[in-house]
């Protein structure tokens, strides 16, 4: 059985590696970690480093197709 190994990247290598990939991106070291840490891509405590799943990363970011609409101005009365 071949089990493919998952591509685990420290924090900032998963950032450094998105950087690699499009120099102007706007993902940041704190966006993936929001992201690891709210579950929506898959980590690994190791110790005190937090280990990023690479291919989870880019799944996520290549499936975000809609934009999130943080919040609304509402009318004060």
């Amino acid at each position: 059985m071949d089990t493919p190994i998952p591509h685990m990247r420290l924090l900032k290598e998963a950032a450094a590696e998105i950087k690699n990939i499009d120099p102007n991106t706007a993902v940041t070291t704190y966006i993936i970690r929001q992201l690891a840490v709210e579950g929506k891509i898959k980590s690994v405590m190791a110790g005190r480093k937090r280990l990023i799943n690479f291919d989870s990363l880019l799944e996520y970011l290549d499936n975000q197709r809609e934009t999130v609409q943080m919040g609304t101005i509402r009318k004060i009365t």
